[in-house]
């Protein structure tokens, strides 16, 4: 069965596509089977996945109006080692045509459950804001990564995203969850983000994750390249770190109670 987690938060530029990507390729390193879903109609994780958005012949667009299977419209991304739901432009139309249809905010979820089988994660890079879209994501999830920085805005946005998860969970969604907080774009020299490092810690205890990942040039570096930073430079400090974070979601996913993933060493042994 597989374990379908949002990558989630209302704030933009808080590293969601970075993360969605770099997390799916540090789990193939570590032998998992992962499909990420990109729901952003830009498709900058499809891009950063290795995948052309541009040739794509069936997308995430195609699943949600049931006119394909997630079979059919995904896609291996060979340098990266996970499978890719892709999007493009389309999606954007998707938002209007979906407000007349039945279970518009259930199509993902039915989708992703006849490829349960096929997987051990499902990763889907949710857009910026409280969408359609990024409904049918929460929808289908059994719980929400949050990625932010260590900043005081960023507190502010968290807030939101807690009462909308809330909302979802008590509406739409029994089983959707805060999995944790991803601290990301870290820079431990800023008394500031320390502070509000440690105060994140001190209300959501064990729901930050241990990983922390640092403000990395070479992360920033490998959407340019059309790759996770964790394959583009495997030695790179961030993308050590989003190996370690693989791990770590793991190790998560087996005290949940979720049946039980084989971690394998980085080198595959």
């Amino acid at each position: 069965m597989a374990k379908i987690f949002c990558v989630a938060n209302q704030k933009g530029g808080v590293g969601k596509t970075t993360t969605t990507v770099n997390l799916a390729a540090g789990l193939a390193k570590i032998g998992q089977r992962v499909l990420m879903v990109d729901l952003d109609p830009q498709g900058n994780a499809t891009m950063g996945s290795g995948v052309d958005k541009r040739a794509l012949e069936l997308s995430v667009y195609d699943v949600l109006l049931e006119s394909a299977s997630v079979k059919e419209a995904a896609v291996l991304s060979d340098k990266c080692g996970y499978w890719v739901l892709g999007a493009n432009r389309e999606l954007a139309g998707a938002e209007v045509e979906l407000v007349a249809l039945e279970q518009r905010d259930k199509r993902l979820k039915a989708a992703l459950a006849q490829a349960d089988a096929d997987f051990d994660f499902v990763l889907i890079d949710c857009p910026p804001s409280l969408s359609m879209l990024t409904l049918n994501g929460l929808c289908s999830a059994h719980g929400v990564i949050v990625p932010m920085q260590c900043e005081y805005f960023a507190l502010e946005g968290l807030t939101d995203l807690v009462n909308t998860i809330k909302q979802v969970h008590a509406n739409l969604n029994a089983d959707l969850q805060i999995i944790g907080l991803l601290r990301v774009m870290f820079d431990p020299r800023i008394t500031l983000q320390q502070q509000v490092s440690e105060q994140l810690k001190d209300h959501f205890g064990d729901k930050v994750f241990d990983t922390v990942i640092p403000r990395n040039v070479r992360l920033a570096e490998a959407p340019s390249y059309g790759l996770p930073g964790v394959v583009f430079d495997p030695s790179a400090k961030g993308s050590q770190a989003f190996v370690e974070f693989a791990q770590e979601m793991v190790a998560r996913v087996q005290r949940m109670g979720a049946p039980k993933v084989q971690a394998k060493s980085a080198s595959g042994a």
